[in-house]
């Protein structure tokens, strides 16, 4: 049985005359730049996320980029990280001119360790950015305790955690901002790129709005520098759509995962630990063998996708090798770099998918594929 990584045609298939519909109707109505779909998606998020302030930008990448830029962090300034992310998360420091400072992440849920945040406070520390980690929120509650303590800004990087919570908050709500993507392989995710920014101040909230419109409030009148990240008409429909799916699709990857967890318990892989404080997503479900590469080797062998998120940490990037930055800065980091595998996940699986994976997943284990 062939198993892919991700299958976004299934998706689209179970919900086609919705998105084909809501499609159709842009196109007929032939407004594509920041229209109807836009505003009302941002008033559907903002009551999922509970009344939060948001604003529909082109990409999590933007979010991020703009959340900074908002709070005037820049040349001199210091932003505590984690570099076991996608690179956007750090590019967004360096891209308003900041210095990224990575902090070693927790060798469990592979967020950042918020005891190696304190380890990095300088006087030059402006703001916080944590990452939840494949669709599971770093701890919240002590990140905020040290921001709070330290006068720190916290912007959290909830681009694969949408639907997440940590002890009944939702993912990007805890900080001063939080930011999401609509990539086409999130949980929520959209035909093209897309994001979105939760501000908690209205006043941050409308200096967005400014930013990602060249800086305008009204049209041909520029008060600021902004830039161009406008969320398309089309973008914003087809994820008005699958919006109201997303707590139930989370559901079904929660319970595949649990599904995984039965079968693959008692073999020498190390499956992804769940704080019990955090509803965990399942973005993607990550495992961890010190045989890696003769893992996926085996497993793409028998038709079966894997990805590895990621295989460096964002500091050993050569786009990052002008900071100075050296192999064993973070060691937890880098080890779980070397180990760490995902394998197919997403709610159109079934449960003979999912059996045939774990069974191929046993038998290099015990069968033919063990050392």
């Amino acid at each position: 049985m062939k198993i892919p990584f991700i299958d976004l045609k299934a998706q689209f298939h179970r919900i086609r005359p919705e998105i084909t519909s809501a499609v159709g109707d842009v196109l007929d109505k032939a407004t594509f730049i920041m229209g109807e779909n836009v505003l009302l998606l941002e008033k559907e998020v903002s009551q999922y996320l509970g009344g939060e302030k948001t604003i529909a930008v082109g990409s999590g990448s933007d979010a991020l980029y703009l959340a900074l830029k908002a709070y005037q962090i820049g040349p001199g300034d210091e932003v505590i990280t984690t570099p076991f992310s996608f690179i956007s998360t750090a590019d967004a420091i360096i891209r308003n001119g900041a210095t990224p400072i990575f902090a070693d992440i927790h060798p469990q849920t592979y967020n950042i360790d918020p005891d190696e945040i304190l380890k990095h406070i300088t006087p030059r520390t402006k703001a916080i950015i944590p990452v939840h980690l494949y669709g599971q929120c770093a701890e919240m509650d002590q990140i905020m305790e040290i921001a709070k303590k330290h006068s720190l800004l916290v912007i959290e990087d909830a681009c694969q955690a949408f639907g997440a919570a940590y002890k009944g908050r939702k993912a990007g709500t805890w900080g001063d901002i939080g930011c999401f993507s609509f990539f086409p392989t999130k949980n929520l995710g959209g035909c093209g790129d897309g994001g979105m920014i939760v501000a908690a101040d209205p006043k941050i909230a409308l200096l967005l709005r400014k930013l990602r419109m060249y800086g305008s409030e009204t049209r041909y009148h520029h008060v600021i520098h902004g830039v161009n990240s406008r969320l398309d008409e089309i973008q914003a429909a087809v994820l008005r759509v699958k919006l109201p799916y997303i707590d139930q699709w989370n559901k079904e990857r929660r319970e595949f995962a649990a599904k995984y967890d039965s079968l693959l318990r008692n073999l020498p892989l190390i499956l992804p630990f769940s704080n019990q404080a955090a509803q965990h997503i399942y973005h993607l479900y990550v495992v961890r063998t010190e045989q890696r590469d003769k893992f996926i080797s085996y497993l793409n062998d028998h038709e079966i996708g894997t990805a590895i998120h990621y295989p460096k940490p964002i500091y050993l990037q050569p786009s990052y090798s002008h900071l100075g930055y050296y192999q064993g800065l973070c060691p937890q980091a880098e080890s779980a770099a070397s180990q760490i595998c995902a394998i197919p996940l997403y709610p159109e699986m079934t449960d003979e998918m999912v059996n045939e994976v774990a069974r191929v997943i046993r038998t290099f284990f015990h069968g033919e594929g063990r050392l």
